[in-house]
């Protein structure tokens, strides 16, 4: 009985999906006669040409020659890829299943620990992800106090390495005074206790990073080599320095405004990061001049107190004040609903151009990778998308998707069920 279970689910898949997800195709392409969603230079009807991964050309009359795809763009809008600041894509397959899921290590202190390296490229969640738009993703650990280090990656790829799109950063955890979601039922007296217990904590650990650090130059500047093993402290040796970033993940407002004076004292790269209360302390973000990445904006208030489109609204009034914001969707299955997210921001105060910045090249300044993503301009990488129209609404189909210069299908999971399913031919003779 057993062999014929195990039989049975060696052909399963092959009687119940016959297709295969097609190849994406390297080589030249012009989109003609497209409306170009720049971001950074306006919006114009142009045409563009993709060679060698990059935006090579953009103008209003561009000829091909006989080794170049041409694709009409009559109608038709092309924006540059969309950009996650954070969420949990490729680290995680089944929220039930602990063995497929890669993003949580054990322990409190654990910043070496890369989520670069545990990303599946294969994750049935990236292709349902980049067929709405979205073309990269800050993906990151979670945890402890200082749980690992994230990565921004490019959703196409047959290795981690091939995905890598140039920034990764350490996550902080920063205590918290604050419950931490509305079924909590500690009392005020125990989340005092359990944050003084984190606060003396964090300042124990900096400490030894700072000493850490001093050791570090110490040994480089006599070329003499560190004794001992300790890849915890050599992870955020650059970021104790200055030299590298820390995304600090906030979300009371007094825990907000600690972080700030926490950070700036200690003269750090940091970006504050959750900031679910940034719109209560607005004139504290704006004068430390840290970016701040938001989200998940469909949420529901933290406060029962707080009106309902708080979430909604709260990019829109950190934006307006003069702070450089991104959006993330913070999730892991739905990182597909990044436009949407974006597109609720939009309707709350964000405004439609700001609310395009907030997912393309806002993030791509706040991670430094302007210089290859985030805007259609000559010289960047070819991460882009092209629609039927405006991409924050739920109806627009996206018909043709470049990644790095790959034309990518859009194919999906759900693509591919729909398409079974359509037209449904069981092959079995039903009973009388």
């Amino acid at each position: 009985m057993k062999n014929l279970i195990y039989i049975f689910l060696l052909i399963l898949p092959g009687i119940s999906f016959g297709q295969q997800i097609a190849k994406s195709e390297q080589g030249t392409f012009l989109l003609k006669n497209g409306t170009l969603v720049t971001v950074t230079n306006g919006t114009k009807k142009a045409d563009l040409l993709i060679k060698d991964g990059k935006i090579s050309a953009i103008g209003e009359t561009i000829n091909a020659d006989n080794n170049t795809s041409i694709i009409d763009c009559t109608g038709k809008f092309i924006y540059p890829g969309f950009i996650d600041s954070g969420c949990n894509l490729g680290l995680s397959e089944v929220g039930s299943v602990a063995l497929t899921q890669d993003y949580n290590e054990l322990g409190s202190f654990t910043p070496h620990m890369q989520a670069l390296t545990a990303v599946n490229p294969n994750a049935v969640a990236i292709p349902v992800t980049r067929v709405n738009g979205v073309t990269a993703v800050f993906t990151k650990p979670s945890g402890g106090r200082f749980p690992g280090t994230g990565s921004a990656i490019s959703l196409h790829g047959y290795t981690p390495q091939q995905m890598y799109a140039g920034f990764s950063g350490v996550i902080m955890n920063y205590p918290s005074t604050g419950k931490r979601n509305r079924w909590d039922r500690r009392s005020a007296e125990d989340i005092k206790k359990e944050n003084d217990k984190a606060a003396k904590e964090l300042t124990d650990v900096w400490s030894k990073a700072i000493l850490y650090a001093r050791i570090d130059s110490a040994a480089k500047a006599s070329s003499k080599s560190k004794e001992g093993y300790n890849p915890g402290m050599d992870a955020i040796v650059d970021v104790v320095n200055g030299e590298a970033s820390i995304l600090i993940e906030v979300n009371k407002a007094t825990d907000i405004k600690a972080a700030i004076k926490w950070a700036t004292e200690h003269k750090l790269k940091a970006i504050i990061t959750g900031a679910a209360d940034g719109w209560r302390v607005t004139e504290e973000l704006k004068a430390s001049g840290f970016p701040v990445i938001t989200g998940p904006v469909l949420a529901t208030p933290s406060r029962n107190s707080d009106k309902y489109d708080t979430p909604y609204s709260n990019a829109a009034k950190m934006q307006k004040a003069g702070i450089k914001i991104a959006i993330r969707t913070n999730d892991t299955e739905n990182v597909r609903n990044l436009p949407y997210h974006a597109g609720f921001a939009a309707t709350y105060g964000l405004g439609k151009e700001e609310a395009l910045k907030s997912i393309t090249i806002n993030p791509a300044q706040i991670f430094g990778i302007a210089d290859k993503y985030g805007s259609l301009e000559e010289g960047k990488m070819a991460s882009l998308f092209i629609s039927d129209g405006d991409p924050f609404e739920t109806k627009t189909q996206i018909t043709k998707l470049f990644i790095n210069g790959w034309n990518v299908p859009i194919e999906s999971r759900h693509t591919l069920l729909y398409d079974e399913f359509l037209d449904r031919d069981p092959g079995l003779e039903s009973k009388k």
